[in-house]
């Protein structure tokens, strides 16, 4: 069922469970109909308008729009939860749609005209689905939308369209609309070998009373088990906040008895054009990730251990539950500047080791 039907069906339904409207009569047939082809009218138009985007033409841009996402290991395939903020700087309106579309594409070709197959059509998508979306009643105030959705890894070309809702028995005009594309890289978790998720810099982590039930990810994409991951809204700190990043570890190597042991050590730079990379490390400093152009070493926080003793037979990753890592480090302590944290995970069973790395800012 394609996402235009989807919509009609969804927004039908929901009409009917607010029972009968404020005249007292129930909807009747000739109402419903129109309802339907409005809402058929409105899904066409916004597909109509990702398909312009993908031919490269040149859009409205009457939303500021943003994409973040994540990957994730999923029972099939890679998991990508995602935020779309949307923003409208114009006059407060009430609802908009928002079309996610995914297709294969091609390894960073760009924002550019999406590449037709050898038969001349555009790639069918893998994923794409519509949602109609309350924006906030204030000019410039942004909406955080939450979705997730799955896929095979490979290269995708991703389109984002967000347009005004119709409105039944208005004259028609020019809907407000806006438009971006990005390139999507979807890794590859079913490969052997030690690999976490994506870094995620998180405001906060609560703790739920039982997992999710599947049909609620969608909605809730952060939602990992028992815990739940609220994304920061971007990556500038204050020196009042705290600093919380959280991955996923995959895959480390188990022992006799199901034994696995992890540890993982967290490493901070401080952005210093004036700075050249190789500092000489003082005699006897432990083995940490090496500088990188312009950066001078900050400090580190205490290595994590995770093993079954540290988090209990419940938690074995030997039964498909991931390791949850992470840290909550105070910034009151930080210059105003731009970091690296350096993360490096070793397995010491197998003695494998990995890097991962994110940035952020603190200003005052």
């Amino acid at each position: 069922m394609r996402p235009i039907q989807r919509l009609a069906i969804g927004m039908l339904a929901a009409l009917a469970s607010f029972g009968q409207p404020a005249a007292g009569q129930d909807l009747d047939r000739r109402q419903l109909d129109r309802i339907q082809q409005m809402l058929r009218n409105e899904g066409q138009a916004i597909v109509a308008l990702a398909d312009a985007a993908d031919a490269g033409v040149r859009l409205p841009a009457d939303f500021a729009i943003d994409w973040h996402n994540d990957f994730l290991k999923a029972q099939a395939g890679t998991f990508v939860p995602f935020i779309v903020s949307i923003t409208s700087a114009r006059d407060p309106l009430p609802a908009v749609l928002l079309y996610v579309r995914l297709a294969q594409g091609r390894p960073a070709h760009g924002d550019g005209p999406v590449p037709a197959t050898p038969g001349g059509a555009r790639p069918m998508p893998v994923f794409e689905e519509i949602y109609p979306v309350e924006l906030p009643g204030t000019p410039g105030d942004a909406l955080r939308v939450a979705r997730g959705f799955s896929v095979p890894p490979g290269d995708y070309d991703l389109s984002v369209v967000v347009r005004e809702r119709e409105r039944l028995g208005e004259r028609s005009r020019s809907k407000r609309a806006g438009v971006i594309r990005r390139h999507l890289s979807v890794p590859d978790y079913e490969t052997a070998g030690l690999t976490t998720s994506t870094v995620m810099l998180a405001e906060r982590l609560t703790v739920l009373r039982e997992a999710l039930p599947p049909g609620e990810l969608t909605t809730r994409p952060y939602a990992i088990g028992t815990r739940e991951v609220h994304p920061a809204a971007d990556a500038v700190f204050g020196p009042g906040e705290e600093l919380i990043v959280l991955f996923l570890v995959y895959n480390p190597t188990f022992g006799p008895g199901d034994h696995f042991d992890l540890e993982v050590e967290y490493h901070f730079f401080r952005q210093e054009g004036h700075r050249a990379a190789g500092e000489q490390r003082p005699a006897g400093r432990p083995a940490r990730p090496a500088a990188q152009p312009g950066e001078v070493y900050v400090n580190r926080t205490e290595p994590q251990r995770f093993n079954p003793l540290v988090l209990g037979p419940a938690s074995s990753p030997i039964a498909g539950q991931p390791v949850l890592a992470g840290q909550g480090v105070p910034l009151g302590g930080f210059q105003e500047g731009d970091y690296r944290l350096a993360i490096m995970v070793k397995d010491l069973l197998s003695g494998e080791a990995i890097e991962r790395q994110v940035r952020f800012a603190v200003r005052f």
